[in-house]
């Protein structure tokens, strides 16, 4: 009875506008987001490990890439019409992974926060945080934690044969999971919003102080450079930012949606909270192709290997160093945010820096 409710209650929502709408834009993402983290992933691979920082910087780019792969298979199994069977294989194998991979990504960011924190605090530190070594294990240990706890009880008790039943296409995903696997799914929702937020708040913390301790350090050489404290302002805020508009859009929708889905009530709410909640999930995946950008601005070693890989001045002499980096810059799917990348660009590109 529940399952028919929601079939036919839909409040004005028109389930195939909204599953069409969202299936084009995760198409339209997959894309640059591939050919950015391909590239991302062939530079990384040829640059040594030798800070915390760039352990942390090839985990999330990992997870970017493996993210990224799970994107048309999602939008797949959107589409009106799309076969049983790979609408299955979506609700329990490529969506399971696609939150392994931003659940991943959120964590790492908050790792790189911290770690660009004492980098700047404590420079030359000895605390177990800022060892190589350590930051290689506990990367690994976060990877199998999520893995374990995560993905695999969610595969295992998503289990049960959904088109017995005459189900909601939009709900097959929860009709798939036994009644534990319904406890398991609230659960490992909560569980994922606690991660968010605690990352949030160290991020948030970490950025505040260190740009405190930048400006300071500006205000005791006494330079009157505006320039390098915009330079270094912009940074800190880029991060910052995209953190927040990808993630948080999401997870204030997330824990409202969980418990009225899980509840399974026949109401206008849960038809409304699913656009919203796909809407902000697919904000929340743009996130793949920010970070690519991120590793250009915040990584010097990263920048400059990608201008050897791209040999953009060989090749395209007349266009200049940037030019390539305008065009991925361009690709960002927010308006505010590309204007931030392209004026923090302009400043990486000016000779007096």
């Amino acid at each position: 009875m529940a399952n028919n409710s929601s079939s036919t209650l839909n409040c004005g929502v028109d389930n195939q506008v909204r599953a069409i709408a969202i299936s084009s834009l995760y198409f339209l993402l997959f894309l640059p987001a591939l050919l950015l983290n391909l590239l991302v992933a062939w530079i990384s691979v040829n640059l040594k490990s030798k800070t915390t920082f760039m352990v942390y910087l090839k985990h999330l780019v990992a997870a970017d890439l493996l993210m990224t792969l799970t994107f048309p298979v999602r939008a797949a199994s959107e589409l009106p019409g799309i076969t049983d069977r790979l609408q299955a294989f979506a609700c329990r194998y490529s969506h399971v992974f696609f939150y392994l991979a931003m659940n991943m990504s959120i964590i790492l960011m908050g790792l790189i926060s911290l770690d660009r924190f004492f980098k700047i605090v404590r420079p030359g530190g000895r605390l177990l945080c800022q060892n190589l070594r350590f930051s290689k294990v506990l990367s690994v240990v976060i990877w199998l934690l999520l893995i374990s706890m995560n993905t695999l009880p969610v595969i295992i008790t998503t289990n049960q044969d959904p088109f017995n039943n005459n189900t909601n296409k939009s709900e097959i995903c929860m009709s798939m999971k036994s009644k534990i696997g319904l406890v398991w799914h609230k659960v490992v929702i909560q569980f994922a919003s606690i991660i968010f937020w605690a990352a949030c708040i160290v991020i948030t913390l970490s950025y505040m102080c260190i740009t405190k301790k930048v400006v300071e350090s500006y205000h005791r050489s006494r330079s009157s450079n505006d320039q390098g404290k915009r330079k270094a302002k912009v940074r800190v805020f880029l991060i910052l930012l995209v953190f927040l508009v990808c993630y948080v859009p999401y997870y204030i929708v997330r824990i409202p949606y969980t418990m009225v889905q899980v509840s399974d009530k026949g109401s206008c709410t849960r038809p409304i909270l699913k656009v919203v909640k796909d809407l902000t999930l697919w904000l929340s995946s743009t996130n793949v192709c920010l970070d690519p950008l991120i590793y250009f601005f915040l990584c010097k070693a990263f920048r400059k290997r990608f201008m050897e890989t791209c040999e953009i001045n060989r090749l395209f002499p007349s266009f200049g160093k940037t030019s390539i980096v305008q065009l991925l810059c361009l690709m960002c799917p927010s308006p505010f945010l590309r204007e931030v990348l392209l004026d923090q660009l302009h400043i990486l590109s000016d000779p007096q820096r």
